[in-house]
């Protein structure tokens, strides 16, 4: 065998040999894939309603392709007995930002933030917005009444108290409504800072509240002046200024001088002298 003779067939059997290896590690490849990274994590085994307590039967287990997500529960344990702040569906992950601080409870205490309150108005068809106002939805709060200090023919005043603020739940319901349909309730539960607050009760004490629903994703809050009874029928035209009368003062007349003539006779002689009255003086 020739010298050119080796050459081809041992390139040939080198080409071969490589294309057998690339052939079986595609092979195997395809029988045997590579393992993928799983973690198992808690997640709920029904849905969950905002407020409610969570118990062991309320939660399964399930493997996680990858990495997790941020603040993922891995253990039963760091769920059970917390209160859900946000609704939970079956087959979705407990995140730990989802449910409320250990040892707080369920309940709609569960779902007040930090900082927050939960203030009751008391409404009705009309304030209400004819029980379309229901847990997450967002509302400004109106007063209507006769303010201190106000003039007899303004009648009452109204202004724009809050604006964007929460709903926290429509009476004792803390659920959304999914199907939007009106539930009357008699109170309201808003959520507001503890300085909101107290302007709610003083204004339920002394003015009417009403509510105004609002688009959730308007986040604006324009100034808006309060506006008094007597300005709805004004026309536009511009409230007359307060005349203030006055009194006249009376000016002392000035009295012309009154004189007095004294005729004297002597004899012949006839004289007459003028003299002023004293009192005048």
């Amino acid at each position: 065998m020739n010298r050119r003779l080796s050459t081809i067939l041992s390139l040939a059997f080198i080409v071969a040999a490589a294309s057998s290896y690339l052939v079986y590690k595609t092979a195997t490849r395809q029988i045997h894939p590579a393992q993928v990274h799983t973690t198992r994590i808690v997640v709920a085994s029904r849905d969950l309603e905002i407020g409610s307590l969570i118990r062991d039967v309320d939660l399964t287990t399930a493997e996680w392709v990858g990495s997790p997500p941020k603040g993922t529960i891995l253990t039963k344990d760091a769920a059970v007995g917390r209160g859900v702040v946000s609704q939970l569906y079956q087959g979705e992950p407990i995140l730990d930002n989802r449910l409320a601080a250990a040892g707080s409870g369920g309940g709609m205490a569960a779902t007040i933030r930090p900082g927050m309150r939960a203030c009751a108005v008391r409404v009705d068809d009309v304030v209400g917005v004819a029980g379309f106002v229901v847990a997450g939805m967002r509302v400004d709060v109106i007063v209507s009444g006769n303010g201190p200090g106000a003039a007899a023919g303004d009648g009452p005043k109204v202004r724009t108290l809050l604006q964007n603020i929460e709903v926290l739940s429509a009476g004792t319901n803390i659920q959304k409504d999914n199907e939007g349909k009106p539930v009357q309730v008699p109170v309201v539960n808003l959520l507001v800072t503890p300085e909101q607050a107290e302007l709610l009760s003083l204004a339920s004490n002394q003015t009417k509240i009403q509510l105004v629903l609002r688009n959730p994703l308007d986040t604006e809050t324009p100034k808006t002046p309060s506006l008094a009874m007597g300005s709805l029928f004004s026309d536009g035209a511009p409230k007359p200024a307060n005349v203030v009368y006055k009194k006249p003062v009376e000016v002392a007349k000035q009295l012309p001088p009154r004189n007095y003539f004294i005729q004297v006779f002597n004899g012949e002689k006839h004289t007459e002298a003028k003299f002023s009255d004293p009192g005048q003086q």
